[in-house]
């Protein structure tokens, strides 16, 4: 059981080539509403200067910095990132400025209080205020949650969101195989098959354009399917 009055949260965060954003998320997640926390920081090898930022500035002010010798993608830095978590909880944290860190405690209230394995924030439900950028990528969105719904049978309204948020204990029991954005299909579909308890609460969104550094795109949707039918279907949880 966590202690509701003494846990820590673990805020993993994957950056590659942030350099404009990094120190403003920063920020933001160390004002958050959390009495213990540990920053994390995966530099998946970026180019634009973010890993001189980071040793320069940011070292002080988070847990850990972790380094890629090579660009691997997003899920090998949540990988990298997990290995390191030491907080009851762990939650992930695009580098990005799309997601609030202030939603940090409606996020981890259902595993503090109503037994969640994994709470996914999700994009789509409640009334949050949401940046009105790209319909085709909502359209992907729902699709892949359809298709992710259909092999899990769990009822999610958003499966690729970045929010999540899981006891430490559950992802660390994952072995995680998907180097880039697969890992959100296949992370849901491996905790479903364990019969984990999920829950989603709403969020707000920022959405960037990719004019603003915005990286998934259409190769990335046909890995999802990929890892939808390979992990719900063709391995092992």
């Amino acid at each position: 059981m966590i202690n509701k009055d003494d846990f820590t949260l673990s805020v993993v965060i994957p950056c590659f080539n942030e350099l404009k954003t990094i120190r403003a998320i920063v920020d933001r997640v160390r004002s958050a509403d959390v009495k213990k926390m540990e920053i994390i920081i995966v530099d998946d090898c970026s180019v634009d200067g973010t890993r001189a930022l980071l040793e320069s500035q940011i070292a002080p002010l988070v847990a850990k910095i972790v380094h890629h010798d090579r660009n691997q993608g997003k899920g090998a830095a949540l990988r990298t990132g997990f290995k390191h978590a030491t907080g009851d909880i762990v939650l992930i944290q695009d580098a990005d400025l799309e997601y609030d860190p202030k939603e940090y405690p409606r996020l981890i209230d259902p595993i503090l209080n109503h037994g969640a394995d994994v709470v996914y924030g999700s994009r789509f439900a409640g009334g949050e205020a949401h940046r009105v950028v790209y319909f085709w990528h909502m359209v992907a969105n729902r699709i892949l949650t359809l298709c992710s719904n259909f092999a899990t049978n769990i009822n999610l309204t958003d499966m690729e969101t970045c929010y999540k948020v899981f006891r430490r204990e559950v992802i660390q029991s994952v072995t995680i195989e998907e180097d880039r954005f697969g890992f959100e299909p296949e992370i849901t579909a491996k905790l479903a098959r364990r019969h984990c308890v999920f829950y989603e609460v709403g969020i707000s969104y920022y959405g960037r354009t990719y004019d603003e550094g915005k990286k998934i795109g259409l190769k990335d949707a046909f890995r999802a399917i990929y890892a939808i039918v390979k992990y719900s279907f063709l391995s092992k949880p």
